[in-house]
């Protein structure tokens, strides 16, 4: 592994020496920064409560009356589309608006986009789109971070950096409760192939103190602790390698697709308000063909039934994948996490099955191997899968999840992640 410390300016001139004020400066910056962190975890910790106590409410709503929601998929993807046109031109999505060299469009654009993209998560779930949760709350801190950092007069030109990230990792952390795992994961994907160690304090506050408040506002935290003891032999390994790679290349292909059919549906169908409309069809019909909204939604529903035992079907990762991949294409709001984490689980399940393995090991070890693959990070999926699954499989995780990141094929489902080829991580002090 190869590694490249950078050191930091506090002005745009020359860098200068290391003296006692050079230090004093960091210290003061960090302080502040970790202030502003308790804040943003404080205010994003709250919004991921609320904001998933009205999805899981919708979720329940079409759960229990799918014929009467999912076929107004269409309908919805056309309010969606109209918001964006009317509040916002830019059909840039979310994510992208926080890498660098968008500085310009997303100062106009970003704070507009948060009603929208939290409205439409919610519409897009209650008929039947297959989608994630995180775009809006990610979108939401990273947007605070923003804010708070542009009210600062630090001399520090990587203050919206630093504070953008926290926000990040402040929303996945409240969202997931994984607060560890959700800082390398706003580390790694705004400065793809570095470590912002700057940013790792704050980070780490915003994340944690966002966990903290989650829970009593009301969000639940998802934790299942296997308890297995699996019988390590040449034969275990192997599968175990034969399964990473095949993770890394299931989430490559799914960020690829997802890429590749957004381009292909814009050059086919032009008109945005057909394109959103005639996938929003496509997806109600086979959505309530395919075990009545089964594949709808987050994914959790497949997640639950292949840790707790219950029936499952082989081809269940393949239809969630594709419909994922068109749900987000098409324009619909969500995000990708909780399906990779679905596609990941079942398509664990059926990898043990077919090698006699441990059905939930495997499971849990590709929910989070997928999700790093996808998303083309490395140390996220890692920590992810230890806070939910336990730390005593670390040791796997760390395995797999190495595995499947160099066998994703460099690819990701943010459009503006660029990771350096020849290098697997670099560190930025």
């Amino acid at each position: 592994m190869k590694k490249k410390v950078i050191i930091p300016q506090i002005k745009a001139a020359a860098p200068q020496k290391r003296n006692i004020k050079f230090y004093v400066i960091n210290i003061v910056h960090t302080i502040i920064f970790c202030i502003c962190a308790l804040v943003i975890g404080i205010i994003t910790g709250a919004f991921d409560a609320a904001f998933m106590k009205v999805l899981a409410f919708a979720e329940d709503i079409r759960g229990r009356y799918p014929f009467y929601c999912i076929p107004f998929l269409c309908l919805s993807g056309l309010l969606i589309y109209f918001l964006f046109e009317r509040f916002c031109k830019e059909q840039s999505g979310t994510m992208s608006l926080y890498f660098p060299g968008e500085q310009d469009k997303r100062a106009k654009t970003k704070l507009r986009l948060i009603p929208i993209v939290i409205f439409g998560t919610w519409i897009t779930h209650l008929f039947g789109g297959s989608a994630g949760t995180e775009n809006a709350a990610i979108q939401t801190g990273g947007t605070l971070g923003s804010l708070i950092s542009h009210r600062l007069s630090l001399k520090n030109k990587d203050s919206e950096k630093i504070l953008t990230v926290t926000g990040m990792a402040a929303a996945f952390g409240g969202l997931f409760g994984t607060p560890a795992a959700a800082v390398f994961f706003a580390v790694e994907v705004l400065s793809p192939g570095y470590i912002e160690v700057p940013a790792l304090l704050p980070a780490l506050v915003g994340a944690y103190s966002s966990d903290f408040i989650s829970q009593p506002a009301g969000k639940e935290k998802f934790t299942y602790i296997p308890d297995l003891s699996p019988e390590i032999s040449v034969y275990f390994v192997a599968v175990l390698c034969i399964s990473a790679i095949l993770f890394g290349m299931i989430g490559g292909l799914f960020a690829y697709l997802f890429k590749k059919i957004k381009k292909v549906l814009t050059v086919l169908i032009p008109n945005p308000y057909i394109k959103i409309a005639a996938a929003g069809a496509a997806i109600s019909i086979f959505s309530l063909f395919l075990y009545s909204g089964r594949y709808s939604g987050t994914g959790m529903n497949i997640i639950t039934d292949t840790l707790g035992g219950s029936d499952i079907y082989y081809w269940d990762f393949i239809l969630k994948f594709l419909l994922t991949v068109l749900t987000l294409s098409a324009g619909y709001q969500g995000g990708a996490v909780i399906p990779l984490f679905s596609i990941g689980t079942a398509l664990g399940a059926v990898t043990a099955m077919i090698f006699n393995m441990p059905v939930v090991l495997f499971a849990v070890l590709g929910c989070a191997a997928v999700f790093g693959a996808a998303t083309n990070t490395l140390l996220a999926p890692i920590f992810l899968g230890a806070e939910i699954f336990g730390y005593q499989y670390l040791p796997f995780f760390f395995a797999v999840c190495i595995i499947a990141y160099i066998f994703n094929g460099n690819n990701s489902i943010y459009s503006k992640y660029k990771s350096p080829a020849s290098e697997l991580l670099m560190i930025k002090k």
